[in-house]
């Protein structure tokens, strides 16, 4: 007795077989075949739970969870030549300390930068006890503040090693968590083949990660 396979069953409770396919397969069922009968139990109630999940809405911040856990694929690359050139507009390591603190301590990091008509917000928020991080930013273009800026390739990378990877969403938003490391940067592909590549700061998060001294005030004479 001929058997069929489970792929040829999942085509069959999808509908993907022709007339003369689907009539013999049917006819096979009908003939008491057990395996076959299983097979075709299986492939039919997966069939009707993809179609549960697929109607389902995922909310936002699951996707862009999901999207930092599971790396996407990058499909094109950017050439180093179109790389644009940034500048810092802020960096919280670089704000002055107040008058009469030796020393701050920040736990993370934020940074703004400018490259062309994008502007790169970006922030860094460590685990504490531990070498892991999470980056988050939200990039937006301030010529033309409504263009949408989303599904742009954003990477984390160490050399050629690409540590996490992920989509912006239509806000221009993302996040990746990842292992803390020496020469890290985060890269973004824009649409119109151009990159912007930033370096990430590396610091120990149980630990001060920024000590700014404040020059020593003068003794004024008689106190």
């Amino acid at each position: 007795m001929k058997h069929y396979a489970i792929d040829q069953w999942v085509d069959f409770t999808r509908g993907l077989l022709g007339r003369e396919s689907q009539t013999e397969m049917r006819t096979h069922l009908a003939g008491g075949c057990r395996k076959c009968r299983g097979l075709w139990d299986f492939t039919t109630k997966l069939t009707g739970t993809c179609a549960l999940v697929a109607s389902d809405v995922v909310p936002e911040p699951a996707v862009r969870m999901a999207r930092a856990i599971f790396p996407v694929r990058m499909q094109d690359r950017t050439k180093p030549g179109n790389r644009l050139p940034v500048e810092v507009m802020f960096d919280s390591f670089l704000v002055p300390s107040p008058v009469g603190l030796r020393a701050t301590w920040q736990v993370g990091w934020q940074g703004l930068y400018r490259a062309g008509d994008c502007s790169l917000d970006v922030r860094i928020e460590p685990e504490l006890k531990t070498s892991r991080a999470a980056v988050i930013g939200q990039i937006t273009n301030h010529i033309q503040p409504a263009l949408e800026m989303g599904d742009l390739p954003v990477s984390l990378r160490a050399g050629k090693l690409v540590v996490a990877e992920t989509l912006s969403n239509r806000f221009g938003e993302f996040q990746m968590e990842y292992d803390q490391q020496s020469q890290l940067k985060l890269c973004i592909h824009l649409a119109d083949s151009k990159s912007i590549r930033i370096p990430l700061k590396k610091f120990i998060s149980d630990q001060p990660a920024a000590k700014r001294r404040t020059s020593p005030r003068k003794r004024v004479a008689g106190k």
